[in-house]
């Protein structure tokens, strides 16, 4: 039986099937692709030599959905009379109750809600497992998503806020990458050097908050000295509101996670 089966060809299926390929979690020959679209099936056949890809879904030990949330609940049903060990879905908004309802049975299922930097294997992923998921399948699911970056494990009630932190997150990270390289060239730089600037500087202090002890407030403290540049540049932030529109942006996105899931 196939080792693991991946529904769904798309961008985030294929980011996952690299990260899996590459860190040696799978061969090709033991992962199935499982993609309608004809020419999709070509495009991955021909990048991942030896990967079997095909148009409908066979028995696997460990099934990933990675469709549309409106495509869930026909993947789900297309799986009745197969032999399926174990369920992951990537889908935002499809609950667990509809997807154990959908798959029907006792088949373990484990949601997960990751986010875009996954397709360069910097993802943040979280996890939460359904009424028949024990510790061993929320252990596969994580091995399965750590091939593109961190897991952690939540309730499920708590995987609206994840959706408004980290899945919508890296739209306001970009959104910041924006400003910064718009000042830039509005103070004098050109678009070019503002922009390597400006990325270089949000990707040095990611790797400064995560490979050191120090948490966000003491690296912040220790950039502004009293009376100087960034003392001046964080009192106008400051004075916009920005930390409460940060705040207010995840709190926004929870709610529509939320009022999504329940429609």
């Amino acid at each position: 039986m196939t080792r693991l089966e991946l529904i769904g060809g798309g961008r985030m299926g294929e980011a996952l099937l690299g990260g899996l390929l590459a860190s040696g979690w799978a061969a090709p020959n033991e992962v199935v692709v499982v993609e309608p679209v004809g020419a999709r099936r070509e495009e991955l056949a021909g990048r991942f030599p030896g990967l079997v890809v095909a148009d409908q879904p066979v028995s696997a030990d460990g099934v990933v959905i990675a469709v549309k949330p409106g495509q869930v609940a026909d993947v789900c049903r297309s799986l009745a009379g197969l032999e399926v060990g174990r369920v992951l879905s990537i889908a935002a908004g499809v609950t667990l109750a509809q997807l154990e309802a959908a798959v029907a049975g006792d088949v373990p299922v484990v949601r997960a809600m990751p986010n875009t930097p996954a397709l360069v294997g910097a993802g943040a992923s979280a996890i939460a497992g359904g009424t028949h998921a024990t510790a061993a399948d929320l252990d596969w699911a994580e091995g399965v998503l750590a091939a593109v970056g961190i897991v952690v494990r939540v309730a499920e009630s708590q995987l609206d806020a994840v959706t408004g932190l980290s899945g919508s997150g890296p739209a306001y990270v970009f959104l910041v990458a924006e400003a910064l390289i718009e000042a830039g060239v509005l103070n004098g730089l050109p678009r070019d050097v503002s922009t390597d600037l400006a990325v270089q500087t949000l990707l040095g202090s990611a790797r400064l908050l995560a490979e050191t002890d120090d948490d966000a407030p003491t690296l912040r403290a220790a950039v502004t000295s009293p009376g100087g540049t960034t003392a001046a540049g964080l009192r106008a932030l400051e004075e916009r509101a920005t930390r409460a529109a940060f705040i207010a942006a995840v709190t926004a996105a929870r709610e529509r996670s939320a009022a999504l899931a329940a429609d």
